[in-house]
């Protein structure tokens, strides 16, 4: 009599390899999905053009009596939440989706996952032995630079650009990226700027670039120096 089963366990044997394979791929996606998602929402301490939007709408409205200066302080905090209040919305104080869908604002802060990881790699190749402060700090630079006319326009511009970082050169963009930069990335894409608005930073212990420390100073955080 033949012994079918000599045929049918390899089978199963793939068949297990298969589905184990399928049930990693799809283990990770959804993790990768949850950990990497990233939205750079208004909230309490932001800035930029996005908050301008929020006060101007809410002060026409009449739920904000401050000014419009960009600045999501306590004042706008309130305004939003009387909005999401009166509107039925979830009361949280941010100017999430929902939030800005009912003023009429589509968001301009949201990154694409690509920016928010490219940024979380040069916070953690530049600045991953200093403090939280200064990694979200270095992330502004990026950030700041992108804004600024004398810089390109994108992140990828603004850290690929030639001479522009350290880590580019010497390899470090290739490190596994820190866990404490990719929040970091996140609070700087959320408007977190612990540099002051700077430009530049550089570590005077280790830079020979006279040019550099021409630049007026505007703050000192861990090894770094912030300047305009």
């Amino acid at each position: 009599m033949t012994d079918h089963t000599s045929y049918i366990k390899p089978w199963l044997r793939v068949v297990a390899i298969v589905l184990l394979a399928i049930t990693t791929v799809s283990f990770f996606a959804v993790s990768f999905g949850d950990d990497s998602a990233v939205e750079a929402l208004s909230k309490r301490g932001s800035t930029g053009t996005e908050v301008r939007q929020i006060q101007t709408k809410l002060k026409n409205w009449g739920y904000y009596n401050g000014n419009v200066d960009g600045i999501y302080g306590s004042q706008t905090e309130n305004a939003v939440k009387y909005f999401q209040r009166k509107n039925g919305l979830t009361v949280d104080g941010i100017a999430g989706p929902q939030t800005l869908a009912a003023m009429g604002i589509s968001s301009s802060s949201s990154s694409s996952n690509s920016d928010y990881y490219l940024l979380a790699r040069i916070i953690s190749a530049e600045a991953r032995g200093e403090s939280y402060v200064g990694q979200v700090a270095v992330g502004a630079v990026v950030l700041n630079r992108v804004e600024h006319p004398s810089f390109p326009n994108s992140v990828s511009g603004v850290v690929y650009q030639p001479g522009a970082f350290t880590a580019i050169n010497d390899g470090q963009i290739n490190q596994p990226i820190a866990n404490s930069a990719y929040q970091a990335a996140r609070d700087a894409l959320n408007g977190w700027d612990p540099s002051g608005g700077a430009l530049y930073y550089y570590n005077p212990a280790k830079t020979n670039n006279a040019w550099i420390r021409t630049r007026p100073v505007i703050t000192t955080i861990g090894n770094h120096v912030f300047a305009k």
